[in-house]
């Protein structure tokens, strides 16, 4: 079996170097020529100076270069890091700095968005466009501008590539918060084929298999539905699309037998027709990101009456945790299963035993899965990743597991149910929000006094961003301003779906803003919806 990442896509090359390994829009590329783009943008890489384990981001659609970019970097033995592509100059800046990001592969319209906040990134030596702009580049201090063929042409035949093993860092993720910025999860070789694995195995994906990929590769859930392609020979069809029906229209034109989403997908694709001639190939579709609304569950499996659909559980830190088969979604709908193949889950109380069924917990997550940690952060790390309730006194090293801050019970048999999070955090439309990060941008917009962002339940999001402000003291205040300023500021999933103002914010004994209070008050604000 493979152990590096850049070896799923080898291994499938030597085995089947025709069959189809990417598709997208109208051109697609077998194993062979994937291998042979990748093989030379690794050589380009090395030519563009990267040294071992230093970083490079990929601020793209899915496209491509994406694909090869991700995989040449982890032969070349650097560090890849795919930023959301609907993140704005400021996210995306926050990303640069916060690794260290030492080469960029960008577009040309993306880098104009970034101009002003490029000279705050002293650690970027280059930059690689993807294509020709349309307009002259302003030249950047101390930043190298490259057109891909250049960059490519670069490349001198078989560059001697940095040695690399399986506990090496391949990628990093960035994850938001309960507090602050987003962390960057750093991801291990290892972490990411034993993923790759662990999916492929429990979803049974052959070579015969064409996936769907339409989730962002900067999410982890994302990226396996192309590592998982490529471990298994299988064909990936990457795709963004613009409206939902483009999903299921691409699923009938590719002859598609995998397809991944997170709920708010699933509820639009839910409320449209399927193609009949669908049900013939369409073997699996899975959740992961947030609870599966039973209603959609229901009319997607009508839909769709041949086609299995596995309920999912995962985190960033750990990849994936565990799931539900089909044959149990009748039985316990409401479950998020049991773990993946190799992985081991526990429940933990509060004084560090073994739950009971029916007693509520902590989810601990414990293998191959686990992450390296959080980028240049200690402190947050030693929160998430601590000694995994396994570990013996006679083990002279301590084995970490991921503390998920989940809270969950589960049943007699083993199942698992989520009852919710520890943290502040949001999910909604399959996005984890720091609440603070959105307080920070409204405080920008100097329109408010005082906010406290909150994530309420809502039928089709799994949770709506809430902003609760004071604006009594700003005669210019409307809420229609403040939304226009986080439009501009942050990337539209984290935009407010709803501004309430109510004069001055409630308070605990200690003087903090009494959040508990105000989700109590806003807790069915969407019930009606």
């Amino acid at each position: 079996m493979p152990t590096l990442l850049h070896d799923l896509l080898t291994r499938s090359s030597s085995r089947a170097p025709q069959a189809p390994a990417l598709v997208h829009k109208k051109n697609d590329w077998s194993y062979e020529q994937l291998q042979q783009l990748v093989s030379q943008q690794a050589s380009a890489l090395i030519a563009a100076g990267l040294h071992k384990q230093q970083r490079v981001a990929i601020y793209l659609p899915k496209q491509p270069e994406s694909v090869t970019t991700m995989l040449a970097t982890a032969m070349a033995g650097g560090v890849f890091v795919p930023i959301n592509p609907v993140l704005k100059a400021a996210q995306a800046s926050h990303i640069l700095n916060d690794c260290s990001v030492q080469i960029l592969v960008t577009a040309s319209n993306r880098l104009k968005s970034l101009t002003q906040i490029l000279e705050q990134c002293p650690d970027l030596k280059t930059i690689v466009l993807v294509d020709a702009p349309s307009t002259p580049i302003e030249s950047l201090p101390n930043i190298k501008i490259l057109g891909w063929s250049s960059y490519i042409e670069a490349a001198q035949g078989q560059a001697k590539l940095h040695c690399v093993i399986d506990t090496d860092m391949a990628a990093i993720l960035y994850t938001s918060g309960s507090t602050g910025k987003p962390k960057g999860v750093v991801l291990s070789h290892r972490n990411i084929v034993a993923g790759a694995c662990s999916v492929a195995q429990y979803l049974n994906i052959t070579d015969s298999d064409r996936i769907l990929a339409v989730l962002p590769f900067s999410f982890d859930y994302g990226l396996n539905q192309l590592t998982s392609s490529l471990l298994q020979g299988s064909c990936c069809v990457i795709m963004d699309y613009l409206l939902p029906r483009d999903v299921i229209k691409a699923v009938a034109k590719h002859q598609i037998t995998g397809l991944a989403a997170v709920p708010p997908l699933w509820l639009q694709l839910a409320g449209l027709e399927w193609p009949a001639e669908v049900n013939q190939h369409l073997r699996f579709m899975t959740n992961s990101g947030g609870k599966m609304p039973g209603t959609a569950l229901k009319q997607l499996r009508d839909a769709v009456p041949d086609c299995q659909f596995f309920l999912m559980y995962g985190l960033t830190e750990a990849f994936r945790s565990t799931y539900l088969p089909p044959e149990q979604l009748d039985i316990r709908p409401d479950s998020i299963g049991k773990a993946i193949p190799n992985a081991e889950i526990s429940v933990i109380n509060a004084d560090g035993n073994s739950c009971k069924p029916g007693e509520t917990g902590e989810l601990v997550h414990r293998g191959s899965l686990v992450a390296l940690g959080y980028w240049n952060d200690p402190e947050k790390t030693a929160e998430r990743f601590k000694p995994s309730p396994s570990t013996t006194a006679e083990l002279p090293l301590t084995e970490i597991a991921v503390w998920s801050g989940d809270r969950v019970t589960l049943d007699e048999e083993g199942y698992l149910y989520f009852v919710g999070r520890e943290d502040e955090m949001i999910k909604t439309s399959g996005y984890r929000v720091s609440p603070s990060e959105v307080e920070e941008a409204i405080y920008a917009s100097k329109l408010v006094s005082e906010v406290a962002v909150l994530g309420v339940t809502h039928p089709t999001l799994g949770q709506a961003i809430v902003a609760v402000v004071n604006a009594d003291d700003n005669a210019e205040w409307e809420p229609k301003k403040v939304l226009a300023h986080c439009q501009r500021e942050l990337p539209n999933f984290m935009v407010p779906t709803q501004i309430e103002s109510i004069g001055p914010l409630p308070k605990n004994p200690n003087g903090k803003i009494d959040r508990s209070l105000l989700k109590k008050q806003y807790a069915d604000l969407f019930a009606s919806t």
